[in-house]
């Protein structure tokens, strides 16, 4: 289960993966970022998102479940 972090960096707010390098994705918000985390996260098996405000200090961490299968067929 990947966890990513959402913080600021420069004039945008950016999702990251915990074990990454590089960023997944840059939002003008800070909700644009963390909805992408969060799309992350379920689409990988679920995992934690870490937010942390302008200021760069934790605000909150959420469990994110695993995305469901919307089509519930087999194979």
């Amino acid at each position: 289960m990947p966890d990513y972090n959402v913080f600021k960096d420069g004039d945008k707010w950016v999702t990251q993966r915990e074990d990454a390098s590089r960023v997944s994705a840059r939002s003008n918000t800070q909700q644009g970022a963390y909805d992408a985390a969060k799309g992350f996260a379920g689409n990988a098996g679920g995992g934690d998102v870490t937010v942390s405000g302008e200021n760069g200090q934790f605000r909150y961490k959420n469990t994110i479940k695993p995305a469901v299968d919307p089509r519930g067929s087999k194979g």
